[in-house]
């Protein structure tokens, strides 16, 4: 362990850029950084908390604004407000009594987005040719 004493485990080596061919050619990333990974898509796992992160990407929001606008329960949607939270995902911070909510870590954001609109133009490219046959009279 190289660094400073006091300095942060990861100041030791820097981050991996996007594309960095260590990952994405021959060699594998570090087993901790694939824990860490795995946690994060576990949390996304659930449709709520993926809902969650999604309108939070859209704006900030405190938790009435985000029930009504992913149809949960108030105590329901708080506690994965919660998980997500203590993951560092999403953060909050107080205005008066109401808690508002944001995204923590834009890069989660862009994950999301990346997976979602993936799958929404797969889902329009396997309806495509059918689209294309009914607009003919075949």
């Amino acid at each position: 362990m190289g660094g400073p004493v006091g300095a942060p485990v990861s100041a030791a080596a820097p981050a991996p850029a996007a594309g960095d061919a260590r990952f994405g050619g021959q060699d594998d990333p570090p087993a901790e950084l694939l824990t860490e990974a795995a946690a994060a898509f576990g949390l996304l796992a659930s449709s709520a908390r993926l809902h969650i992160v999604w309108a939070l990407a859209q704006g900030e929001s405190d938790v009435s604004g985000l029930a009504d606008r992913v149809g949960g329960a108030l105590p329901a949607v708080s506690q994965h407000l919660t998980k997500l939270k203590l993951a560092g995902l999403v953060g909050s911070r107080r205005e008066g009594r109401r808690v508002v909510y944001f995204v923590a870590d834009p890069d989660v954001v862009t994950v999301v987005r990346l997976m979602v609109t993936q799958l929404a133009s797969r889902a329009e490219a396997s309806t495509a040719p059918a689209r294309r046959l009914r607009g003919t009279g075949a």
